[in-house]
């Protein structure tokens, strides 16, 4: 089978390969996809540049899209020939979805609705994922979400363009910080109300003056090192929640007395190691928002497989409005 690998952490132009490797067998429990599409995403291109090589070689890419064409033992013959996306296909194990086929537990295939192209659910595994999770957390710890304001960082984002319509398709209202205009506009298509630009303006202080004061009353963040100090600066309400999925910084000061005080709670979550209980529920929720057409997947970039190099390259630059993906 056609694939890309690389067996050491670099640049992507310095260690990307592509070529040919063994088609893997489905193992008892197991399906073999033929993929029709890989999504890439910013963990992606972390994990090259820097998670330790701990096998000869690494097929990156934990999300997919494509179609069952061999079963394992135990698995019920009735999903051949069945559309699926995938998720965790490349974390814990070398073997990803920059390929042509992969082999995984059946489980992680999960049945893509008619009418979703490959594309588009090859965004599903880490934002479609994350986003509902977080979106599930911040109604454990924020109760309804309808009526309140969520801050939604990164909105234009993967993650937070699925953020934002969950959160508006329950009746919240989305202010959310984005780089540009482009973005900005990107993120109102998916129901954002009100956009922050926290390049050139205090994010605190817009809220507050969104929020007659108040602050909102859930975070929704995929950078905990700035949003700490935002919190404590008045961009949450007091009693709000914060859920949160990604931080630029692996060390973060916390104010403690403005989070003490406000009495502000927090949850953090890896989309890749949910409890069972609530993979479950994440996947279920996912899946009745496909079937019922109630969720726009954008794809801002395609690229082939022989052009892996330039799909990394284009999440590094974060200047894609929109997924990254590349046919198989």
């Amino acid at each position: 089978m056609k694939a890309a690998w690389y067996s050491r952490n670099g640049e992507a132009q310095d260690v990307m390969q592509l070529g040919d490797l063994p088609t893997p067998s489905p193992q008892a429990g197991e399906v073999l996809v033929r993929l029709a599409a890989s999504g890439v995403n910013p963990s992606d291109v972390k994990s090259r540049r820097a998670r330790p090589v701990n096998d000869p070689l690494i097929v990156p890419h934990s999300d997919g899209a494509g179609v069952i064409e061999a079963v394992g033992e135990g698995v019920p013959a009735a999903r051949l020939r069945e559309r699926v996306w995938l998720w965790n296909a490349q974390w814990q194990r070398p073997w990803g979805s920059c390929a042509e086929y992969i082999a995984l537990p059946s489980a992680q295939a999960v049945s893509l609705p008619e009418g979703i192209d490959f594309a588009a659910g090859a965004c599903l595994g880490i934002p479609g994922l994350t986003a509902v999770q977080a979106v599930i957390l911040a109604e454990r710890l924020g109760g309804d979400l309808s009526g309140q304001t969520v801050l939604v960082s990164g909105a234009s984002s993967a993650v937070g363009h699925c953020i934002t319509q969950m959160v508006t398709q329950v009746g919240g209202r989305v202010i959310g910080t984005v780089g540009s205009q482009a973005k900005a506009e990107h993120a109102r298509a998916a129901g954002m109300q009100e956009a922050v630009f926290y390049k050139t303006e205090s994010v605190p202080e817009r809220v507050k003056a969104l929020t007659q004061g108040r602050g909102a009353d859930v975070m929704i963040d995929m950078d905990f090192s700035t949003a700490a100090a935002w919190a404590s600066e008045g961009a949450l309400a007091p009693h709000g929640q914060v859920v949160c999925y990604g931080s630029n910084a692996l060390e973060v000061a916390l104010p403690f007395r403005p989070w003490l005080f406000q009495s502000f709670g927090v949850k953090f979550f890896l989309v890749y190691d949910l409890p069972p209980s609530d993979r479950l529920q994440a996947v279920a929720r996912l899946s009745q928002m496909l079937a019922a057409q109630r969720l726009q997947l954008s794809i801002g970039a395609r690229f082939a497989l022989d052009q892996v190099v330039q799909a990394h390259q284009a999440v590094e630059a974060g200047q894609t409005v929109g997924n990254v993906v590349i046919a198989l």
